[in-house]
Parts: C-alpha cells; structure tokens; sequence
C-alpha cells in the first residue's frame, strides 16, 4: 500500500502543482490584460490630454478673435454714428439751401408776374404809339402833299394840266 499512497501522494502533487503553474499562467495572463489595458489607457489618457491643451489653445484663440472683432465692431459702430451725425448736418443743409431756393423761386415768380405785367403795359403804350404814329404819318402824307403843291404851282391850277 505503501506504494499507491506513493503514487497517490506524488499524483496529489502533481495536480497541485498543475494547478499552481495554471493559476500562475491565468494570473501572468490577467497581468498581461491589465498590463495592455494600463498602457492602452495611458496613451488614451495622453491622447485626451493633448486634445484638451489644444482645445484650450483653440479657445485663447477664439477669446483673442472674439475680442479684435468686438474692437472692430466698435470702430465701425463709431463710424456710423459719425457717419449718420454727418449725413444729418449735410441733409439740414440741404434742407435749408431748399427753403431758401423755395423763397427765391417765389420771389423769382412775383418778378416775372411784374415782368409781365410790364410787358402788358409797355404792349399797350407800344399799340398807342403805333395809332399815334400812323395819324402822324397820314398827316405827313396830307402835309407833303400840300408841300407839293406849293412847289409846283401849276398843280393849283386844275385848268393848267
């Protein structure tokens, strides 16, 4: 009997040691995952931390964008309003260069209706003119040939002719 607890025994060993060397190949194994799975992570992590330092420079960047387009927004928010203080000066002054060609205009038409009136008048005196010019010239024809006849006496005496 002797000799089967031998057996036994060094079988019992056996196993046990099968056993061990398994459990250590399943421990080296589960090192070995958890070995990967650290570094993989690592470089995951390493990965995430460079985007996020880019994203940080990305939005200093933005800020520093964002600030210069405010600047600009300003400038131009100035320049409009100077611009529309400008257009307004130049507009009341072309305002009142209208009212005051309005008045002269007014007053340009009040002439021109004198003017007329004028013309009316003096188109009268011109009609009265033309009347008396045209008596006075009947009367030159009257007068010269009475003129006539004292230079050709003979003319006076109707049996001479």
């Amino acid at each position: 009997m002797a000799s089967t607890e031998n057996a036994s025994a060094g079988n019992g060993s056996l196993v046990r040691g099968g056993l061990v060397g398994l459990l250590l190949i399943a421990a080296a194994g589960a090192f070995l995952g958890m070995g990967l799975f650290m570094f993989n992570m690592g470089n995951d992590m390493a990965t995430m931390t460079r985007a996020v330092t880019q994203m940080g420079r990305d939005v200093n960047s933005m800020a520093r964008d964002m600030e210069q387009m405010t600047g600009r927004m300003q400038v131009m928010a100035d320049s409009m309003v100077e611009g529309q203080a400008g257009m307004s000066e130049d507009l009341h002054h072309v305002r009142l260069g209208m009212e005051r060609m309005a008045g002269n205009m007014h007053t340009m038409s009040q002439d021109m209706n004198q003017l007329n009136g004028n013309i009316g008048t003096m188109t009268g005196n011109m009609a009265e003119m033309n009347q008396s010019m045209a008596t006075m010239n009947a009367s030159m024809g009257r007068m010269g040939h009475d003129i006539n006849k004292f230079t050709r006496p003979e003319s006076l005496m109707p049996f001479m002719r």
